[in-house]
């Protein structure tokens, strides 16, 4: 059987074999041209049932190879006789079959349970008539879940007859597709037939019908086949396909080899109007597009960003471009894999905004913490997913952010100004700049970024992600030091003690608590024969501490090896994570299961980090969430004040620095933007950059006000945010790879995400469950995700691979080599000075160096 690639009954008639590229021997095509020719050729003929078709068939022969009546007879006899499939069966059904048989050994004296003349269980009589209505096995055949909707049967039946003295040919072409009872394996209409029966004494029959079989698995021989007219139009549709052919020499390869599918098949289109061999599809790593600037992978070809050339036009088009997709954008989330993003992401975006708000807390000296990052992130992510003209954008606290943050705090204490004032004009001037760039629409520069910024950009910000994870981790040592000098000798002496310093009881011996020193403790400092405190008696460290006293001994300072499970659980998240991600590829369970588990493999992976961590017991590090809604600093109220603690000037010079906050945040986010609008995700709802930067404009007055950190889009969250969402095509053809049909375009995961943010501050007691080496994991595989989906790490990969072991991208046929790695040079280059500039003070122009 065929439905994109071949497939086989194994030797022991039980099973279907891997699907294959065919080997087609070429004479067998050379055969089956000559049948077309020569043979009974029916065009959109009228019929509804098979045996209509076949009486036509053999009434139609041309008159020099007309069979005799009694011949014809025999023939039609033969053809309406039921067919024997081979159906396709569960591993439940197969132990059922082995648990119901009655002689499961291998006796002499019991018969066989799939004797030669008798069928298998389930399967159809083949000494019966054809039956006008489709069988039950048909009916209930799980094959069909591999059908895409539409399709349409083709039966070829050929083979040898004794009493034909010459070859029998028909090739059959039905008006409209037809139901033909019981003769194909699974209940479809059929529209083509292709018989070839004679004598014996020929031996190439079945090679010539697997031949007839491959052509009309073609698709564009299924268009010539589908459009003929005449006969010459079929033979033409053959010598194109003779055309296409590749003919592997003999004594070069193993004719029994099977050819397995590859991963990428080229388009018809491209088949047809390019040479076979430069069509083979460029691999940049998951997501990437063939090509360069003229590539259909870049979106600049559109309409989003033409200037119309009147104050607000591209805003205006932009709401009108999105304007009719509103609905759907909730509709389109009623989807189980939109929960797993909901979670992935939310725990991703909890976890980003601790971070920067923990790091904003330090350098302002908490006027902005933890929890404004939590409120500002919930209003400001919700709404720019409700407004926005792309709602898949995650909008999160930067880098280039903090960093002028630090420096506006440390200018306003050095100058005695108030900051959340300063700040709040600031944020008002950069809103006027935003609105007035809408209007004039700037946004169309962004047509000039080529994919050297942009992978430039991404990569940096990947790079941040890992270097930030990996950095959080290695500072656990300092929290939680590792015990470099336990030694197991030395185990009897170790001890603690509390000296509370008081009058009455100079020096207490007590135990700390099992908890904190599992190790054997002896007790010096009581004389020979006098014994230590007893152990009820003792204090644990905190209320050693809390009654004033000290600890003495060489194991107060004992800890168990936090560190080594933080680094266990961060890998083991990050591996199960990548691990469950590819199971959607894998060879075990259906491919529902497969599925499920891929959706939700961030979900499954952070589930099973917090079970181990919850095994084991120990004091990890946990996720703390603001469990009060107070200002981090008591001296700040909700509402900034524009005037009152600086002089009134202030308002007029922050149009200086605002400038500059302008083009950070105008590059930061329209460089995201870019790289989330590639038309390689296949987006079908439209871009909507002008709109986007209104509504960041906007959201900068809000949070002005109200003292909160200014947000743009995060990259690396937003990519994610995509990738957790990419649609698959549900039916794929055995051997055929799932189909990426686009990203499922909606608001309602964005604005879960942001209500779940919001919320937090009652989730406290659960959330403190979550260690935080599980999130960091988190964080790793999403930078390490975002770097692999561009192309320089692919040709950075080039650079350590022999030449003779590079795989066959398009670009290396194309372009020298030595071009390519110069290319590649210059981008590693340029991204180090990034890094260094990114150090440093001077990372507030890092968008205007990008």
């Amino acid at each position: 059987r065929w439905i994109k690639f071949e497939e086989k009954v194994e030797d022991g008639g039980e099973r279907w074999s891997a699907p294959h590229v065919p080997a087609l021997p070429l004479h067998s095509l050379f055969q089956l041209r000559t049948c077309l020719q020569k043979g009974t050729m029916l065009l959109d003929l009228e019929a509804t049932h098979f045996k209509e078709i076949i009486d036509k068939a053999l009434s139609g022969q041309p008159e020099e190879t007309e069979l005799q009546p009694a011949l014809r007879e025999r023939l039609a006899a033969l053809l309406l006789l039921q067919p024997q499939h081979q159906p396709t069966k569960s591993l439940l059904q197969l132990l059922a079959e082995l648990g119901l048989s009655p002689c499961p050994g291998r006796k002499p004296s019991c018969p066989s349970r799939h004797p030669p003349t008798a069928p298998s269980p389930g399967q159809s009589e083949p000494r019966t008539q054809l039956s006008k209505t489709p069988l039950k096995e048909q009916l209930r055949n799980r094959f069909k879940k591999k059908i895409p909707p539409g399709a349409e049967a083709a039966h070829v039946a050929v083979g040898e007859v004794e009493f034909l003295e010459k070859p029998f040919t028909a090739f059959i072409r039905l008006r409209r597709g037809v139901p033909l009872g019981s003769l194909a394996e699974v209940a479809l209409p059929s529209r083509f037939l292709f018989i070839l029966l004679g004598p014996p004494k020929v031996k190439a029959y079945h090679e010539v019908g697997r031949a007839m079989a491959t052509l009309l698995t073609d698709e564009l021989f299924q268009r010539v086949a589908r459009q003929a007219e005449h006969r010459e139009d079929l033979i033409a549709g053959v010598e194109e396909f003779l055309e296409e052919l590749i003919v592997l020499p003999p004594g070069r390869w193993d004719p029994s080899a099977r050819i397995p599918p590859p991963s990428r098949l080229p388009s018809p289109r491209r088949r047809a109007a390019v040479d076979p061999l430069d069509q083979q599809p460029h691999s940049n790593g998951d997501m990437a597009a063939a090509g360069d600037r003229a590539s259909p992978g870049h979106p600049l070809s559109g309409e989003e960003l033409e200037r119309t050339g009147r104050l607000f036009g591209g805003l205006l088009r932009d709401i009108r471009r999105k304007a009719p997709w509103y609905g759907s954008d909730f509709s389109d989330a009623l989807h189980p894999q939109c929960l797993s993003a909901v979670l992935y992401i939310y725990l991703a975006t909890v976890t980003n905004a601790i971070s920067f708000g923990g790091m904003l807390g330090d350098a302002t000296a908490n006027m902005q913490g933890v929890l404004e990052s939590f409120l500002g992130t919930a209003f400001a992510g919700f709404a720019f997913c409700l407004f926005s003209g792309q709602p898949l954008t995650i909008l999160s606290s930067t880098g280039p952010v903090l960093v002028f943050e630090r420096l506006l705090f440390s200018f306003s204490q050095d100058h005695s100004l108030d900051y959340l004032e300063f700040r709040l004009w600031i944020g008002l001037w950069v809103a006027f700049f935003g609105v007035v760039l809408v209007a004039t629409e700037a946004s169309h520069l962004v047509r000039y970024f080529t994919r050297f910024t942009e992978e430039g950009f991404c990569a940096l910000i990947s790079l941040i992600f890992i270097y930030d994870s990996l950095k959080k981790m290695l500072s656990l040592a300092d929290t939680f030091p590792i015990n470099w000098q336990y030694r197991l000798d030395n185990v009897t002496s170790y001890s603690c003690t509390c000296n509370l310093r008081r009058l009455f009881n100079p020096i207490l011996t007590c135990l700390t608590t099992l908890h904190h020193n599992p190790l054997p403790s002896t007790h010096p400092g009581h004389p020979a024969g006098t014994a230590p405190a007893p152990r009820q008696a003792g204090l644990s460290r905190t209320q050693c501490l809390d009654r004033g006293g000290h600890l003495l001994g060489t194991s107060c300072q004992y800890v168990p090896d936090v560190t080594l499970i933080s680094f266990l659980l961060f890998g083991g998240t990050f591996f199960f994570c990548a691990a469950l991600k590819r199971f959607r590829s894998s060879r075990y369970f259906p491919v529902g299961v497969r599925k499920l588990v891929s959706d939700f493999a961030v979900i499954l992976a952070i589930l099973a980090s917090c079970a181990v961590d919850a095994v084991l017991g120990l004091e990890t590090p946990k996720l703390l969430v603001p469990s009060e809604l107070k200002p981090t600093n008591p001296a700040r109220g909700w509402i900034i004040f524009p005037f009152g603690a600086n002089p009134w000037w202030v308002c007029l010079v922050s149009a200086v620095p605002a400038v500059l906050v302008t083009i950070l945040i105008f590059m930061d986010q329209q460089i995201t933007a870019v790289i989330l609008n590639r038309r390689e995700y296949k987006l079908q709802k439209g871009a909507g950059f002008h709109l986007d930067l209104l509504c960041v404009s906007l959201l900068m007055v809000v949070t002005s006000v109200t003292g909160l950190p200014w947000y743009v889009s995060a990259t690396v969250i937003s990519l994610a945010h995509m990738e957790s969402l990419r649609k698959e095509s549900a039916t794929s053809a055995p051997g055929e790879y799932p189909e990426f049909l686009g990203i499922r375009e909606q608001r309602l995961t964005g604005l879960a995400v942001f209500i779940l943010m919001g919320v937090s501050v009652f989730m406290a007691p659960v959330l403190k469950h979550i260690p935080m080496p599980v999130l960091y994991g988190v964080f790793l595989h999403m930078g390490v995700t975002a770097l692999n989906s561009i192309q320089l790490t692919d040709r950075v990969r080039l650079l350590l691979m022999p030449a003779k072991h590079q795989p066959d991208l398009a670009y290396l046929r194309h372009v020298p080599l030595r071009r390519v790695h110069l290319f590649t040079g210059i981008q590693l280059l340029c991204l180090a000075l990034l890094w260094v500039l990114k150090s440093t003070t001077a990372a507030i122009i890092f968008p205007v160096m990008v």
